[in-house]
């Protein structure tokens, strides 16, 4: 794909990460409560990080890698989170990852973005299965998956060491021939 497509629901735009994101990037991503719910968000969150994902997010489109997009309300031209599919084309799959701003929690606007990558992902790349990980404490983000449609596939015990603690994630997925029905 030689152009960033853009996605477009009744409040959002989806949209290719910018550098000129690297502000409110650095705004909504500074935050403990998002950091301990997502593996590649420190905390602090630093502007060497944010552009570090900056760049990264564009390389790994270019590569096929990944499509990352930034996620803006459609009055507003402002980042407010991201939500991408790390493609995995031997498999002819990918893991989904998002997260929002703190101050656009509740409002139904991740499920929107979601589901509007998962119709991406399935009719476009024409994906066969996107599924995504969650840790067993963050029931928001286990209410987007399971609104968004996906099926709770397992839990992955001890799946990822943070600092000296190893986490547990519950898996969930959506085979196109599910997402069809």
């Amino acid at each position: 794909m030689k152009v960033f497509p853009e996605l477009y629901t009744s409040r959002l735009k989806l949209r290719k990460v910018e550098r000129d994101d690297l502000g409110a990037l650095l705004k909504y991503a500074n935050n403990k409560k998002i950091s301990e719910n997502i593996l590649n968000i420190s905390y602090p969150y630093k502007e060497e990080d944010a552009a570090f994902w900056i760049d990264l997010a564009l390389k790994a489109y270019v590569s096929g890698e990944r499509f990352v997009f930034a996620i803006n309300l459609k009055e507003h031209n402002e980042f407010i989170g991201a939500v991408g599919l790390s493609i995995d084309t031997r498999h002819n799959h990918a893991e989904m990852g998002y997260w929002i701003g703190e101050p656009f929690w509740g409002k139904g606007l991740m499920t929107e973005a979601v589901k509007e990558v998962l119709n991406f992902g399935f009719h476009t790349l024409h994906l066969h299965k996107i599924y995504a990980t969650v840790f067993p404490e963050n029931n928001a983000s286990e209410k987007i998956l399971i609104n968004s449609g996906l099926v709770k596939e397992g839990e992955l015990v001890d799946q990822y060491k943070i600092g000296d603690v190893y986490k547990t994630v519950f898996q969930y997925r959506l085979i196109k021939y599910e997402y069809e029905k």
